[in-house]
């Protein structure tokens, strides 16, 4: 279990799971009950604490909806499960089902956006707007070479789970030139992916980039023939509300 006692002042939310099918699903649940729900999305190797600074004010005026992708966060950690597109967006359905949730916002951010985006083309009629932050549904021709150096079979697992040279770096490499981290801010983000058992999810996600052609979510990823702008009403707003 993480320890969020040090950080617990910037992440002050109350915690939630959902079993899913042994696994605990963790999520947070703030706001009025009866407000417009706002579901957020994370990515990798970020959590719900991505969202930290966002729900105190949203859940003013929303329910806001954040849960930990198994494998990341306060979620369960299992060392032998599918870790992949198609079982994140089974995931989400599971969670948004057993809250009976309609007519929300989705928020999404990174590997969010691709499993958002599943859930959303699956359930059109479920959502009433996005917000998308930098993230990528579609395939991409060039990878960094941090990316490809951790996708590696020989040094992959050596570099994100032995190292955490993923997450880590990410704390220095993924924020803007004018910013930097306080010492808090970053135990809070690197805090769930302490060893190399709860880095897994971690390393999954960068082997789950689909990037190969006869990468097995290639085909998760290209399922749908119609562009999901035929059936959803979309919102694209910049990361400044």
């Amino acid at each position: 279990m993480t320890d969020i006692t040090p950080f617990s002042s910037l992440y002050p939310f109350t915690s939630n799971w959902l079993d899913l099918d042994g696994v605990r699903y963790h999520y947070l649940d703030e706001g009025p009950r009866d407000a417009p729900p706002l579901v957020m999305l994370h990515g990798n190797p970020t959590w719900s604490f991505y969202y930290r600074t966002l729900i105190p004010t949203l859940s003013q005026t929303h329910r806001v909806i954040v849960p930990d992708h198994v494998g990341c966060g306060l979620s369960d950690k299992p060392q032998e499960y599918p870790y992949n597109l198609n079982q994140h967006i089974q995931n989400v359905k599971s969670l948004l089902s057993h809250l009976e949730l309609e007519n929300f916002t989705l928020m999404v951010h990174d590997w969010g956006g691709v499993i958002g985006m599943g859930y959303a083309i699956d359930h059109p009629e479920t959502i009433n707007r996005f917000v998308v932050f930098n993230t990528a549904a579609f395939y991409l021709k060039k990878l960094t070479i941090l990316i490809r150096l951790c996708r590696s079979k020989l040094l992959g697992g050596f570099l994100v789970r032995g190292l955490n040279a993923f997450a880590g770096s990410a704390t220095y490499m993924a924020i803007s030139n004018h910013a930097r981290m306080t010492r808090q801010v970053r135990a809070g983000y690197l805090a769930p992916y302490n060893n190399w058992h709860n880095r897994i999810a971690v390393h999954r996600f960068v082997q789950d980039i689909p990037w190969e052609e006869n990468h097995p979510t290639r085909q998760a990823q290209t399922r749908h023939d119609q562009p999901a702008t035929e059936c959803i009403h979309w919102h694209i707003s910049p990361a400044s509300c």
